[in-house]
């Protein structure tokens, strides 16, 4: 860990510090103004006279050294804090010669200082803070990578993700975006009159998703559990108690396979909505994206890769089936035969053996022609019954359901339809999903005799909805990997620790 000898003599300098009667780690800090408040607070010192500084005024501001300039009796460093970069100047004359040329020797790039002094503007326009006392706050005892080039390991910059916000501002803004967005959604739906409410992590059956679960045991009641793979059913009971309006922001967790659209754990905005169907929240969302537009001040039409993606307002609806034909290319005639959807995926490599409903054969065909070609915001409504099982049967055709997906770029971004609140039905469904376990089927629902038991008292007619929000950041800031948007995202363990930790040194 410190054994590398740029690291070593790093904290021997530390130690000078201290023989100097200086704490390399001191916990005070007289930081009166950000960098971005200094900037703009003192912009008007570049239209003052001939000497462009304003002696009058004094800031403190801290921040993390990322350029340094010796120059013999003065020096410059660029330094940053959260809200942006400053240059500042500190001589030999102004901060005491002895100091100087302790600071010449012992701080360096990559450690925190808090710098005092007053504003000014050099000869190339650059405001600045002409430094009257400079103090070390953290002694940084491991090098920043070259500065030239940045942090450019896609790997370390996953594993090390406090380097890569040191090192990358791009990512520190993707992730101030991600907050941002979280902040804008619950404001969004506190403004409807949603509860925002918490849910449990762990429950005893896996439920409200089709999907693998992760295991675990619970000591204290010897009984095992599961992490959750979706809120839905516990966000439902809370309707049939009588809240009219629910939404929770939080994690969700499925043992699936990694890609640059899945993480094992991600984070879902989920929201309930008692007397309403599925159509309002096809006009929710419209409004949401809407209101996500303006308030981050984006275009209409944003870069994705390389795409172009109008989020102009109307979003496309299709049905399923029309997204099929219309989309997919399929003849209407082979929808209504078994046989026919069977051969065709079969020209596609994709052999299904044993009796498959009609419902499955038309999602299989709906991933392999359909999906990918949504480029622009699409809703897919009237979803087969059998892909469905918490979904309300549609009144027109009971074996489709008043269900709908939102999709984007070619990927899935939202799940919502008017919930299922028939009990009889709803055990019904979930024996048929039992069966489909049996069957071999891991993602399918385990039966829930509780939540059987609360639809037997009563839920009002309700509509619900999952919107992912890692895709959504993803989207929003042109991201094509799910791990940029996440912080700290999964990621294989490392046979051999110490040799990444010196990985970023050679950046």
């Amino acid at each position: 860990m410190f054994d590398n000898t740029y690291v070593q003599q790093r904290i021997e300098k530390a130690e000078q510090l201290r023989e100097l009667g200086l704490n390399p780690y001191d916990n005070r800090s007289e930081r009166d103004t950000t960098i971005a408040q200094y900037n703009e607070t003192f912009a008007y010192v570049a239209d003052l006279d001939e000497n462009k500084r304003d002696e009058s005024k004094i800031a403190c501001v801290s921040g993390r050294i990322k350029l340094l300039r010796l120059m013999g009796k003065a020096a410059f460093a660029k330094i940053e804090d959260q809200s942006g970069s400053l240059q500042v100047y500190y001589s030999k004359d102004a901060i005491g010669e002895e100091w100087f040329n302790n600071v010449k020797k012992l701080v360096e790039v990559g450690d925190i200082i808090e710098v005092k002094g007053f504003p000014f503007v050099t000869k190339t326009g650059e405001l600045s803070l002409h430094v009257q006392e400079l103090k070390l706050l953290t002694k940084s005892i491991k090098p920043l990578p070259e500065k030239f080039h940045g942090l450019t390991d896609i790997e370390l910059r996953y594993r090390q993700r406090y380097l890569d916000l040191i090192m990358n501002p791009e990512a520190k803004a993707v992730f101030m975006t991600r907050s941002r967005v979280v902040t804008l959604l619950r404001r969004f739906f506190e403004s409807k009159g949603f509860l925002e409410v918490e849910t449990p992590m762990l429950h005893p059956i896996a439920g409200g998703a089709n999907a693998r679960p992760f295991i675990t045991h619970h000591n204290a009641l010897d009984v095992e559990r599961y992490l959750r793979i979706a809120p839905e059913l516990y966000l439902k009971r809370l309707i049939v108690g009588g809240f009219e309006a629910v939404f929770e922001i939080n994690r969700s967790f499925r043992n699936e396979g990694m890609d640059h659209t899945h993480n094992p754990e991600f984070t879902m905005v989920e929201f309930y909505w008692a007397y309403r169907t599925y159509k309002d929240l096809i006009n929710i969302t419209q409004e949401m994206f809407d209101m996500l537009v303006r308030e981050l001040n984006l275009p209409t039409v944003l870069p994705y890769d390389d795409m172009e993606i109008d989020l102009s307002s109307p979003f496309a609806t299709y049905t399923y089936d029309e997204a099929l034909v219309k989309v997919g290319g399929i003849d209407e005639a082979v929808l209504k035969d078994t046989n026919a959807m069977k051969a065709l995926l079969k020209t596609k490599g994709i052999e299904l053996k044993g009796e498959v409903s009609a419902g499955k054969l038309k999602a299989e065909l709906f991933d392999e022609f359909v999906e990918a070609k949504l480029i622009n915001p699409t809703f897919v409504t009237k979803f087969p019954v059998e892909i469905s099982p918490l979904a309300r049967r549609s009144d027109e055709d009971p074996s489709l359901t008043d269900r709908f997906e939102l999709f984007i770029a070619g990927k899935e971004f939202a799940n919502g339809f008017s919930e299922l609140n028939d009990p009889i039905d709803q055990h019904g469904r979930f024996e048929d999903q039992l069966k489909a376990k049996a069957g071999g089927d891991d993602e399918a629902h385990e039966m829930d005799e509780d939540y059987i038991n609360a639809l037997s008292y009563g839920m009002a007619p309700t509509a619900g909805q999952g919107i992912g929000i890692d895709r959504l950041v993803m989207l929003l800031t042109n991201q094509q990997s799910i791990r940029d948007v996440l912080l700290f995202p999964a990621m294989k363990p490392l046979h051999n620790q110490s040799n990444e930790n010196e990985k970023e040194n050679e950046q």
